[in-house]
C-alpha cells in the first residue's frame, strides 16, 4: 500500500482509492450532476479526457508540484474520478486507451521530477516505492546515479528498438545499469499506461442512470474522429498486417513498427494523405505530427530523403516479423507476393 499526501494524490490520483476519497468528502456521483458548483469538475474531467485524446498533456492546477489551496485538492483527484466514470459510461475503448497514455505522461512528468528532488527525500524515496511496488524496478542511487539491476532493465527495455537502449550501449557496473532520472522513468511508460488502463476498465461504478447523459454522448460523438476502418488486402506482409491491427485496437505501436509501416505503404505508391488516417486509432495520436513525419518520410520535407522500408533481417532484430510460409525467404516485405516463375 502507497501512502499518499495531498500533494501526491493530486499528482497520482490512479494510486489513491478516489472512490474512498469521494465517500470521505461526503459525495455522491449524482451530486456532480445535479449541483452547479460540482458541475465545473463535471466540465473540468471532460476537458482533462478531450486534451488527452488529442494527444496532449493535462495540465494541472497545482502551483509547481504542490496544491496550492485546499480547493485544487478535490478539483485534481474528482476531475480524475468523474473522467474515469464518463469513459466507462462511454465504452469508448480508444479515448480510455489515450487517456490512459496522456495520464501516464503526465505522472511519468512528476515521477521524474520526484526522483531527481534533492531538497525533498521523501519525494524521491516515494517515487523509488512507486516503481518498485508497481513494476518491480528496482532502483538504487549510488553517489548522484540512479541505478537498477542488469535483470529488471532487460525486463523492461525489451520493447524499446532505438540504438541508446541496447544493453551493450549503457553504462553497466558491477550488474547494475546506470539510468538518469529521465530515462528511469521513461522506460516503465507503456507499462504505467497499462497500470491505469487496467484500473479504469476494472472500476464498478454505481448505477447513476442518465445523470452524465449529455458529456457520455459528446464523448461517444469525439471518439468517431479517430477511428477509421482498413481494408487489408491479402497482398500485405503479415508484419504489415500486424502493424495495422495493433493501430486498428487502439494500441501503441513502437517508432520502429510506424516507421516500417509507412515506409512500406509510400513504396506501394499510396499518398501520405491515403496512409495518415491508419494512425488516427494511437494512444498518442498528434495530426500535425504524424503529418510531418509522414511528408519527411516521403522525402517532401526537410533533406528530401525518401526513407526505404526496413529488410526483413532488420524487422527481425526489432521483434516486428511475423513470418508465414508465404513469406518464402523473402528479404523485404515489399517483396512479399512476388514469385518468380521460371520459364
Amino acid at each position: 500500500m502507497i501512502n499518499l499526501g495531498q500533494d501526491e494524490m493530486a499528482k497520482y490520483p490512479f494510486l489513491a482509492d478516489a472512490g474512498q476519497y469521494l465517500k470521505d468528502k461526503g459525495f455522491t456521483l449524482e451530486q456532480f450532476s445535479k449541483d452547479p458548483d460540482l458541475k465545473l469538475i463535471v466540465d473540468k474531467a471532460f476537458h482533462r479526457i478531450e486534451v488527452a485524446a488529442n494527444g496532449q498533456i493535462y495540465k494541472s492546477d497545482l502551483q509547481g508540484e504542490q496544491v496550492s489551496s485546499d480547493s485544487v485538492l478535490p478539483m485534481e483527484v474528482f476531475s480524475f474520478l468523474i473522467a474515469v466514470v464518463l469513459l466507462k459510461q462511454s465504452g469508448m475503448y480508444t479515448l480510455i486507451k489515450r487517456f490512459a497514455l496522456a495520464e501516464a505522461r503526465r505522472a511519468e512528468k512528476f515521477l521524474e521530477k520526484d526522483l531527481a528532488s534533492i531538497s525533498n527525500k521523501s519525494k524521491e524515496e516515494l517515487s523509488i516505492k512507486i516503481l518498485s511496488d508497481l513494476f518491480s524496478v528496482n532502483v538504487k542511487k549510488i553517489n548522484d546515479n540512479y541505478v537498477i539491476p542488469v535483470s529488471d532493465y532487460l525486463t523492461h527495455s525489451v520493447h524499446f528498438h532505438e540504438r541508446e537502449w541496447k544493453l551493450v550501449n549503457r553504462k553497466v557496473d558491477d550488474g547494475y545499469v546506470y539510468l538518469s532520472p529521465h530515462e528511469t522513468v521513461r522506460l516503465v511508460r507503456k507499462e504505467l499506461g497499462n497500470y491505469i488502463n487496467s484500473k479504469i476498465l476494472s472500476v464498478n461504478t454505481p448505477p447513476i442512470g442518465g445523470a452524465f447523459d449529455q458529456p457520455v454522448q459528446k464523448l461517444v460523438s469525439m471518439a468517431k474522429k479517430f477511428s477509421t476502418t482498413t481494408v487489408i488486402t491479402t497482398e500485405y506482409p503479415p508484419c504489415i498486417k500486424h502493424a495495422i491491427e495493433v493501430l486498428e485496437k487502439g494500441e501503441n505501436l513502437p517508432h520502429s513498427g510506424r516507421f516500417m509501416l509507412a515506409t512500406f505503404l509510400l513504396s506501394r505508391g499510396q499518398t501520405v494523405q491515403q496512409i495518415a488516417p491508419l494512425f488516427k486509432n494511437a494512444p498518442d495520436y498528434n495530426e500535425k505530427i504524424t503529418l510531418y513525419q509522414l511528408n519527411h518520410l516521403a522525402g517532401e520535407s526537410g533533406s528530401a530523403t525518401k526513407y526505404s522500408c526496413p529488410s526483413c533481417e532488420k524487422l527481425k532484430g526489432q521483434n516486428l516479423c511475423y513470418a508465414i510460409p508465404q513469406c518464402d525467404n523473402i528479404i523485404n516485405p515489399l517483396q512479399f507476393g512476388k514469385k518468380t516463375v521460371n520459364a
